[in-house]
């Protein structure tokens, strides 16, 4: 486990609890301002300029959020933009993997598997390019070198695209001085003429946060902390029909990014169906605040039925949580038996303010192998969508293993206070520790079939090994049927 040192943990803290980063901003603006004019447009000693090399890593990774009627706090399109702030660009992409690292992905990329859907992190090469800006003069270069820039549409940014379908809340008012409140919202209809099957779906917060020229956390520009929700098919009386069954939908989190269902699976959105929330956590900006949920849905073509069945593992620890005050790196543990071979579509850390990093094994016989481990910042909920060719492929009796590593000390900027113990609850004072991921189950013939089909696809050979996929390369594994298998046992026995 790597451990980073005081020092940063003390920046980190002390950047991340600003009530505001003007007074920051006006540090690195005022150093920007006494650089020599010619070294702004010069080129560096290794050549890293804005429009070459910064820009695009930009528009990839941070304009989303980072611009104007954005949600993030400055606006990064352009040059004159972005150079008050490279100091600060430096130091919160250099976090990488940590809390407060910007882009909010954590993602360790020295462990486990490393190819997921949608991934902004920034590569090695990437970091090296921005210090070397950031250090050398923040050459501006020639502006033939630039991208075309990313236009954005008015109102709500969705990450993985248009949705087919958008439904939206009723307005709610959260004033200044709330105290937090759960509980229902008004039932939301979903207006189709026939089923159809989800591809994924996305849920963003729409508010009137004053945003330009903002600071803060997300916590501070959003009033909806969660939402714990389902579709029901409802009567006139808006209470669930008889004989109909309620489809679940993954957990709606502040900031959270979209849901990705895998490409053989997806969730059924029916004729008839509404919203249903019983468990909205509602909370104050510090300003009287209005706002409403989007919910975004992309959906398979029509006529599409999916091939896998979700599975609903169990896979976390409500019951025997205890952190102790004053201490970093401490552990919870928690395991969770396959019973059918399964396939796993997303990994998704939920703790709560202690929570550093979270890694998931798979236990298979006698190997023990991470899968992936990230880091986790209670700000920021993200979940981590496999590459379809490397989602773990699981046999049935592996166990399922996650770590998670605790800083319940001064150093975590997310703890209130460290002098206090926590246990199991569903308050951010006290401390939650699942694997809310996504899976499929597959039966005998699709688990053989999908190994052989990625042997395949990525040219694997019996001298490979591919993480997560521990009968991959054994291709004269074959299905034993089980009263084959009792047949011989029994005539070993001499029955």
């Amino acid at each position: 486990m790597r451990v980073q040192s005081e020092l940063l943990r003390f920046k980190t803290r002390l950047e991340l609890n600003l009530n505001t980063m003007s007074a920051f901003a006006k540090c690195l603006s005022v150093a920007a301002l006494l650089l020599p004019a010619a070294a702004a447009s010069a080129q560096s000693a290794d050549g890293v300029t804005f429009h070459k090399d910064i820009e695009p890593i930009l528009q990839r990774s941070c304009q989303n959020c980072h611009r104007p009627a954005g949600v993030a706090p400055m606006s990064l399109v352009t040059y004159d933009e972005v150079v008050p702030f490279a100091g600060l660009i430096e130091y919160k992409t250099g976090l990488r993997d940590r809390a407060g690292a910007m882009p909010p992905y954590y993602l360790e990329h020295d462990i486990g598997i490393q190819d997921y859907k949608d991934d902004p992190s920034l590569t090695d090469e990437e970091l090296a390019a921005i210090s070397t800006w950031a250090r050398n003069g923040t050459p501006k270069g020639d502006v033939a070198d630039a991208p075309a820039p990313r236009t954005f549409a008015d109102g709500a940014t969705w990450t993985a695209g248009e949705p087919d379908l958008i439904v939206r809340s009723e307005d709610i008012t959260v004033t200044a001085t709330a105290a937090d409140w759960w509980g229902d919202i008004p039932r939301i209809p979903i207006p189709i003429t026939e089923d159809r099957y989800v591809s994924s779906v996305e849920i963003i917060e729409v508010n009137d946060v004053d945003t330009s020229g903002a600071a803060g956390t997300v916590g501070g520009r959003n009033i909806f902390h969660h939402m714990i929700w389902s579709t029901q098919i409802l009567d006139e009386n808006m209470l669930q029909v008889e004989g109909t069954q309620a489809v679940s939908w993954p957990v709606h989190e502040i900031a959270r990014n979209p849901d990705i269902f895998d490409p053989d699976s997806g969730r059924l959105l029916k004729v008839g169906s509404y919203v249903v929330s019983d468990s909205v956590h509602l909370h104050s900006t510090g300003k009287d605040t209005t706002g409403h949920l989007m919910i975004g849905f992309r959906f398979h073509p029509v006529g599409y039925e999916p091939k896998y069945r979700p599975a609903f593992i169990g896979l976390g620890n409500g019951v025997d949580i205890s952190i102790t005050g004053n201490e970093d790196n401490q552990e919870l543990h928690a395991y969770a038996v396959l019973e059918q071979h399964t396939k796993i579509v997303t990994f998704e850390p939920h703790l709560h303010a202690p929570g550093e990093r979270m890694c998931l094994e798979a236990i298979w016989g006698y190997t023990v192998e991470t899968l992936s481990c990230v880091g986790y910042d209670h700000n920021w909920v993200r979940g981590y969508t496999y590459a379809d060719d490397a989602a773990p492929l699981l046999p049935k009796g592996t166990v399922l293993h996650i770590v998670g590593y605790m800083n319940n000390t001064r150093t975590n900027p997310n703890v209130p206070d460290s002098r206090n113990w926590q246990g199991s609850g569903n308050r951010s004072v006290t401390n939650m520790f699942i694997d809310l991921g996504m899976r499929v189950t597959l039966s005998e013939e699709q688990f053989f079939d999908e190994m052989e089909n990625r042997r395949e696809k990525l040219n694997l050979g019996p001298n490979d090994h591919q993480i997560g996929c521990p009968l991959c390369l054994a291709p004269l594994v074959a299905p034993v049927l089980e009263e084959a298998a009792s047949a011989d046992v029994a005539s070993n026995q001499g029955d």
